[in-house]
This record gives C-alpha cells, sequence and structure tokens, in this order.
C-alpha cells in the first residue's frame, strides 16, 4: 500500500496538476525539504512547491534508486532526482547546468494508504555544488568562503 502512495506522489509531483496530490496524500498532509523553507501543511502548498520546482528544473525526472522500507504506517524511499537548472527558485539564480540529487522520502502512511507526514532529505551543499553556486570542497573558494564566515583556515 505504501508503494503505491509513493508512486503516487511521484506521479502527482511530475504531472503539474493539483488534484493529483489528493489521491496519495492526506487534505492535511504536512511536508518538508531542504528548500520548501519550513513546513508546508495541504494540498495546495504541497502542489504549489511541487510546480516551482518543476518550473526551475526543466525535463525534472525523479527515479527510485533502491528498494523502499514500510513498517507499520511509515515507509522509507529512496529517490533520485535529475534534471536542468533551467529558472531561478528563490535565491537561486537559473544556471541552465544538469543536476542529480540523492534523496531520501521518509512518510507516515494512513491506515487508508494516503501520505500523511511527508520529509525529504538530500544534500543541498552537494546540490549547489554540481550547480556552480557553492564552491568544491578543498578549493581556494572554500577555505575563503570559511574564512569569511568566522571559522579560520583548515
Amino acid at each position: 500500500m505504501s508503494s503505491q502512495a509513493v508512486d503516487g506522489l511521484i506521479a502527482a509531483a511530475l504531472s503539474g496538476e493539483h488534484e493529483a496530490f489528493a489521491e496519495c496524500c492526506a487534505v492535511d498532509v504536512h511536508y518538508e525539504d531542504p528548500l520548501s523553507q519550513g513546513a508546508l501543511t495541504g494540498l495546495y502548498s504541497l502542489a504549489e512547491h511541487a510546480a516551482a520546482l518543476r518550473r526551475s528544473f526543466v525535463d525534472v525526472r525523479i527515479d527510485r534508486s533502491g528498494p523502499e522500507l514500510a513498517d507499520d504506517g511509515h515507509v522509507a524511499a529512496p529517490l533520485r532526482l535529475q534534471g536542468v537548472h533551467a529558472e531561478s527558485l528563490g535565491q537561486f539564480p537559473a544556471t541552465g547546468k544538469p543536476v542529480t540529487v540523492q534523496a531520501i522520502l521518509l512518510a507516515e502512511v494512513q491506515p487508508d494508504g494516503r501520505l500523511r507526514r511527508i520529509r525529504v532529505f538530500f544534500d543541498l551543499y552537494d546540490s549547489g555544488r554540481q550547480l556552480g553556486l557553492l564552491p568544491k570542497p578543498g578549493s581556494a573558494a572554500e577555505r575563503a568562503m570559511l574564512l569569511a564566515r568566522g571559522f579560520g583556515l583548515r
């Protein structure tokens, strides 16, 4: 049952149809990811967030990258998101570069099979590096950034 809900969430996120989220998520769904700037509540907020991500990352693909784990009302699913960063997203300007993000989706599943609480975890720093927005580890640019932030030199 949880596998269907995760597949439904992926399909809804890619579809562009706000109504698609109602098929796999509770009306008062609670959602968080590193780009959501806090918790989003409700189908409309989740659908709007997904729409913003689709606009920013053209040709976005979301695939499962391993087997999911499910147990008594909870599911964990590894995902791979890929796309080209074509439009700005919040404070991040468009780079035109491709990005591949490995993520873990953790969710609470209601008895009716809909997702109630969803958290998606991924390495935002690595994503920023792929897009050229943040320096590579060990580079002079990274050392300068750390020094500017008051961390000193390593």
